[in-house]
C-alpha cells in the first residue's frame, strides 16, 4: 500500500465500495474490523459491581428461574441445581464454575473468509436492524414487511462497509407462509450477502435448516463447520425470569455444534423489570448467565456473549423508551458486568422515534455511544431502526452508517498521534500570529485526507443548501438508498454451492419447511 493510499483509507473519504459494475454511489470506507482504544465508562465502583454480582446470584439461588423446555431442565437437575417443576435454582458455586468454561472472545467465519470477525477484546462489530414487523420510506409510508423490501434491505446490509453482520431478518416478509419463511430468506441472505449471518431459534427445523444451508453456502464439510463458528444465534429471556422453549432449545443445538449463541434478555425498567437500573441490571445478568451456564455445561468452552436490552418505558404510557440517559448507564453498568465475567457484549442502536427525524437520531446516537462507552463488541440494530423495533427504515439505516462511520474514524489513531509533523510546530511559526492556514504547506499535503467526509451531511452554507434544492438529511439519504438498490449487483459466489442450497431449500419446501399452528 502506497503512503498516499494508506492515509487515503485512514481518513475513509476517497475509499469507496464499488459494485462490479465498476460505479462508485458514495465514497465510504473500507471494509475493517473497528477497535474501539478508549477505556469503558465505568459508573460502578468495585462495591457496585460487586452488589449487583450478589444479588444475581441470589435471584438464581433463593428465587429461581422459570425454564419451560423440558430437556434444559433435565441437564439442570443433572448439573446437581435444584427443580421444582419448572422452577430451577442454581448456586453461585455452580454458575461461576460453568462461566468459567466461556471463552472471553470468539471468531465467526462466513463464506467470505475475508469477512472473518472477531468478537470480543476491544473489537466492534455492528449489526443490521433485525426483527421489526413492518417498513417505512418516503415514497410509501408505513406498511407491513414483504419480501420485496426484506431484500432490500439485504443489499443494503451488504453494500455498506460498516455493516458486518446480516443479522435477523430487517423486515418480517409476511407475504411468505412462515413454515417456508426461513428458507426463502436465508437464501438470500446468503447470496445477497457473503457476510456473517444469524438464525431465529424459533424451533428445531428453522435452526438446523439454517446451519444445514450456512454450511452448504459455504461449501464445507460437516466436520468443517462444526470446527469453527460459522453463523450464531441470539435469544432472549421471556423478563421477568423466564426461558421459554423454543430459545433454549435452539441455543442448545447450536451450542453442541460449536456455534455461538448471544444471550439478551429484554429487561424494561418500570415493566418487566424493577424501576431502579440497580435491580433491571441485576435481574437481566441473572437471566442471562443461567441461560450461559446450561450451554457451558453442555458443551465446555461453546462461544457464548451476553447481551444487554436493558431502558426504561414512558411512565405515561407504558410505551418502551430508548436512547434515554438510563438506557445509556443500565448499558454501561452492564459493560462492567461482562468484563467482571469475562465474556463479550451485545447491546443495540435503537431509538423510540417513529420517522427518521431529530428524534431518532439523538436517541439512537445516544445509544450507539452508550455501546462506544460500554465496551460493546456486537453491536444489534446499528442501522435502520425505529419505532422501538417496529419500523425498519431505509432512510434511517442509510443515515445510521453515517454515524457508525463517524465513529470508526473517532476510533482511529491518526486523529491522536504526535509525531513532530502531527505537532506541526514549523507550521505554526509559518502562519505565525493573525494569519491562516488554507494555504500553508502543510495543510495542502493533507486536506484531502484531514477530516471525516461526510456521503449524507450537508456542511455547506444555508444559501448553497437551498440553490442546491434545499434537501433535508432524509431527503439525501432515501436518493442514496435508491441508488443503490439501482445499482446493486450480488457479491460473487461459487456455483455449484448456490445450486446445492437452491437444492435444499428445494427439498425442505417439499416436505413443508418447519411446523406451525396454521
Amino acid at each position: 500500500m502506497t503512503e498516499e493510499a494508506g492515509r487515503r483509507r485512514r481518513a475513509g473519504g476517497r475509499a469507496g465500495h464499488k459494485t462490479r459494475a465498476g460505479s462508485d454511489v458514495i465514497d465510504q470506507m473500507p471494509w475493517r474490523i473497528p477497535v474501539n482504544p478508549d477505556k469503558p465508562i465505568e459508573p460502578l465502583d468495585a462495591d457496585g459491581v460487586q452488589a449487583i454480582h450478589r444479588t444475581a446470584m441470589r435471584i438464581l439461588s433463593d428465587i429461581g428461574i422459570e425454564i419451560l423446555n423440558p430437556e434444559a431442565v433435565a441437564i439442570f437437575k443433572q448439573a446437581g441445581c435444584r427443580v421444582n417443576g419448572e422452577n430451577v435454582r442454581m448456586d453461585e458455586d455452580f454458575v461461576m464454575e460453568m462461566l468459567g468454561h466461556a471463552p472471553d472472545s470468539f471468531t465467526i467465519t462466513p463464506r467470505n473468509t475475508d469477512r472473518e470477525l472477531i468478537i470480543g477484546g476491544k473489537h466492534m462489530v455492528f449489526i443490521n436492524v433485525s426483527s421489526p414487523p413492518n417498513s417505512w420510506d418516503m415514497e410509501r409510508g408505513k406498511r407491513s414487511g414483504d419480501f420485496a423490501t426484506f431484500k432490500e434491505f439485504m443489499k443494503l446490509t451488504q453494500y455498506f462497509n460498516c455493516i458486518h453482520i446480516a443479522g435477523g431478518y430487517p423486515v418480517e416478509p409476511i407475504d411468505i407462509h412462515p413454515s417456508i419463511r426461513h428458507l426463502d430468506c436465508l437464501y438470500e441472505k446468503l447470496t445477497l450477502t457473503d457476510k456473517v449471518v444469524h438464525a431465529y431459534s424459533l424451533g428445531a427445523e428453522r435452526v438446523e435448516d439454517v446451519m444445514e444451508m450456512t454450511r452448504l453456502a459455504g461449501g464445507l464439510s460437516h466436520a468443517e463447520f462444526d470446527a469453527r463458528p460459522r453463523m450464531y444465534t441470539n435469544i432472549n429471556s421471556v423478563s421477568p425470569l423466564k426461558h421459554d422453549y423454543p430459545m433454549l432449545d435452539g441455543a442448545m443445538r447450536l451450542a453442541r455444534r460449536g456455534q455461538p449463541v448471544i444471550v439478551t434478555p429484554f429487561t424494561l425498567a418500570g415493566a418487566m423489570a424493577p424501576v431502579t437500573l440497580a435491580g433491571a441490571v441485576a435481574l437481566s445478568i441473572a437471566e442471562a448467565l443461567s441461560a450461559i451456564a446450561l450451554l457451558q455445561y453442555i458443551k465446555p468452552g461453546c462461544p457464548v456473549g451476553i447481551g444487554t436490552f436493558t431502558s426504561n418505558v414512558d411512565m405515561k404510557s407504558g410505551a418502551p423508551a430508548f436512547g434515554t440517559p438510563e438506557y445509556m448507564r443500565a448499558t454501561q453498568m452492564t459493560g462492567q458486568m461482562a468484563r467482571y465475567y469475562k465474556l463479550p457484549l451485545r447491546s443495540s442502536g435503537v431509538c423510540a422515534a417513529n420517522v427518521p427525524d431529530g428524534q431518532a437520531m439523538w436517541e439512537t446516537c445516544n445509544s450507539l455511544w452508550a455501546a462506544v462507552q460500554s465496551g460493546t463488541n456486537m453491536v444489534y440494530h446499528a442501522a435502520g431502526w425505529l419505532e422501538g423495533g417496529l419500523i425498519a427504515s431505509p432512510e434511517k439505516f442509510v443515515m445510521d452508517c453515517e454515524v457508525l462511520q463517524m465513529i470508526q474514524r473517532y476510533f482511529e489513531s491518526a486523529l491522536t498521534e504526535t509525531r513532530d509533523e502531527d505537532l506541526a510546530f514549523d507550521a505554526i511559526r509559518e502562519v505565525g500570529a493573525g494569519g491562516h492556514y488554507f494555504g500553508c504547506q502543510h495543510t495542502q499535503d493533507r486536506y484531502q485526507t484531514a477530516f471525516y467526509a461526510p456521503f449524507v451531511s450537508d456542511w455547506r452554507n444555508y444559501e448553497a443548501w437551498q440553490q442546491d434544492g434545499g434537501l433535508w438529511t432524509q431527503e439525501r439519504a432515501h436518493r442514496i438508498y435508491k441508488q443503490i438498490i439501482g445499482e446493486f449487483e450480488p457479491p460473487e459466489m461459487n456455483e455449484d454451492h448456490r445450486d446445492d442450497l437452491a437444492a435444499f431449500v428445494a427439498k425442505r419446501k417439499e416436505e413443508g419447511g418447519a411446523p406451525t399452528d396454521f
